[in-house]
């Protein structure tokens, strides 16, 4: 049986409608995906997954929040281009975050140190780290280069440590 473009067009329409069909559904965002701090997601034979030990965080007020990003320029430290963010409580000292990606690549990890719980950036006061521990000071408005901060994610788990720094 021929049918014409028009007939088929209204055919797939009512099999849409009726339900019989279903539409190709856009994947889910990649961006801004709020998790918990799950620990077994680091464990041997699992991945990809980082590891992140941050140290040198001052004190146990506040929290702390880990942002993993796609090593690209347009997406580093970009508000809204993060991939997956955990926030936590502050613990003076050091701390340790897993964060799965979803594929082996480059990528790069930002954390602030919210002392206040105010969720703004008091840059005075929160303290900030940054995969690869690049210089952040005033004269980058604690924004170094995505290149400074890019690493590298294999198929198991990878161990980044990061130093908070505060002004």
């Amino acid at each position: 049986m021929i049918m014409s473009k028009k007939a088929a067009r209204r055919l797939a329409l009512g099999l849409l409608a009726s339900g019989m069909v279903a539409m190709p559904v856009a994947s889910q965002a990649q961006y801004e995906q709020r998790i918990s701090n799950n620990l077994a997601n680091c464990a041997p034979g699992k991945g990809p997954a980082i590891r992140v030990t941050i140290t040198d965080i001052k004190s146990s007020t506040g929290k702390v929040r880990l942002h993993s990003y796609y090593a690209k320029k347009s997406d580093w430290l970009k508000k809204g281009r993060w991939l997956k963010r955990i926030d936590i409580p502050a613990k003076a000292g050091t701390m340790t975050f897993c964060i799965p990606v979803d594929a082996p690549g480059e990528y790069a990890l930002g954390a602030r140190h919210d002392k206040n719980g105010n969720d703004e950036d008091d840059i005075t006061i929160d303290g900030a780290a940054m995969s690869n521990d690049p210089p952040i000071n005033i004269f980058n408005l604690g924004k170094p280069s995505v290149k400074k901060a890019t690493f590298t994610v294999g198929s198991g788990v990878t161990n980044v440590t990061m130093r908070m720094r505060y002004l």
